[in-house]
């Protein structure tokens, strides 16, 4: 019986050892400082800082072709993608109609010009009588008239029969520049009117190979941007591979949409393979600033801002305890004096683990590309760590903190 008793007892005893040997060893288990932080490196390296903006690729010279007059498309000689030449018929409206007015017109011609010749006989007849003393000066002055009348009855004529005939070379539509038709929008058979405007019949593109991004930047940005800038891009149709233009105009054209200013900014771009077609959406970059070989560290960094309690103490500790209170998740305006004391360079701070504290470091803080920022400190160099963030949300007890045991 006591035999049976003691083999019941021993595994119970176990249990409650290792029981026991856990509960110490999480008691005795602290959260180390550098577990409830999160760090970036401080990095050398090279930043550019860029505006973006999306824009339409369009060809630089884009002809749209109408017509001055109506009618029904009778002939049409090119089609989407066909090249053609300047002075080549495009396409022919149906003419019966002009020359059907040609033909009243030059009718009104002939008969002006027999009314002429009656005229003029007339007054020869009676400037004759009246050098005879026959007939009297008013008979002559009305003869007189009615030749000039006569005259310019023939004159309005002719001009009646150069309009239809102008009207009817008109209903020949041909190219006015070389290139390439990129939009056909009639068909044989459609009637087009020109009665209060004109009609757009084709579109033709001057030449493919040069082209032009026409995009939109805000006026935070429109600033940066100087004619002559390279602007780099690229297209969803060739996503690994990247363009490049140059800045050739910023309109003074201001567009405000939503109480939002814009400005057009147009782009120049050579297209020699002319794989870049019209209507293309560009998503375009322009540098404005690039430094090489300059300390860089992660933008969380300089936007991190320790907890008031606990932390307070640690970042008075560096001695500056104004600056020290306040937060980079609020960017603050530089004033001119500050950025020239600064050397051209806004001013930040950044945050090391010093003592199991978080202590503040005042830097210079140049350029950045949104990832990285640009700094000079004398306290900080590369491969230091500063801190990016919380390891875990307020409230919340990092991973490897002390657990108290489950009862149950």
């Amino acid at each position: 019986m006591r035999k049976i008793i003691k083999q019941s007892t021993l595994p119970l005893v176990a249990i409650l050892l290792l029981a026991g040997g856990y509960y110490f060893y999480q008691n005795s288990r602290q959260a180390q400082p550098e577990d409830l932080y999160k760090f970036g490196a401080v990095t050398q390296g090279n930043v550019e800082q860029a505006v973006s903006a999306n824009g339409t690729i369009n060809p630089v010279t884009l002809v749209s072709v109408g017509t001055q007059v109506s009618g029904r498309v009778s002939k049409l000689y090119v089609d989407f993608n066909d090249k053609v030449e300047k002075g080549q018929v495009l396409l022919e409206l149906d003419d019966a109609l002009f020359t059907a007015q040609i033909a009243q017109s030059q009718g009104s011609v002939r008969n002006a010009e027999a009314s002429v010749e009656l005229a003029k006989a007339n007054e020869a007849r009676i400037r004759s009588l009246y050098e005879q003393e026959y007939v009297s000066r008013q008979e002559l002055d009305q003869s007189v008239q009615a030749l000039k009348s006569a005259r310019a009855v023939l004159e309005s004529a002719r001009a009646q029969l150069q309009r239809d005939k102008t009207n009817l070379s008109y209903s020949i539509i041909r190219s006015p520049v070389s290139g390439i038709v990129i939009d056909r929008q009639i068909d044989v058979g459609q009637t087009v009117a020109a009665s209060f405007q004109t009609p757009t019949l084709i579109k033709i593109a001057q030449d493919l190979s040069k082209m032009q991004i026409d995009t939109s930047f805000a006026e935070a940005d429109i600033g940066n941007i100087k004619v002559g800038q390279v602007a780099r891009f690229s297209v969803d149709a060739f996503p690994n591979l990247n363009f490049e233009g140059t800045v050739k105009q910023i309109r003074l054209n201001p567009v405000t949409t939503s109480n939002v200013v814009s400005y057009n900014v147009v782009i120049s771009v050579d297209n020699p393979q002319q794989i870049l077609l019209p209507g293309m959406t560009a998503y375009v970059s322009i540098v404005f600033a690039k430094h090489e070989n300059v300390m860089l560290v992660p933008n969380a960094a300089l936007r991190y801002k320790p907890k008031l309690d606990s932390d307070a103490e640690g970042v008075k500790a560096t001695g500056n305890g104004s600056d020290a209170g306040q937060g980079q998740g609020k960017s603050r305006r530089k004033k001119p004096a500050e950025m020239a004391e600064a050397g051209g360079f806004g001013r930040g701070k950044v945050f090391v683990l010093q003592d199991g504290k978080p202590q503040v470091r005042q830097v210079k803080v140049g350029i950045t590309d949104g990832k990285l920022t640009e700094i000079i400190s004398d306290t900080l160099k590369p491969g230091d760590q500063v801190i990016t963030g919380n390891a875990q949300a307020d409230g919340q007890a990092p991973a490897n903190a002390m657990r108290a045991p489950r009862m149950f």
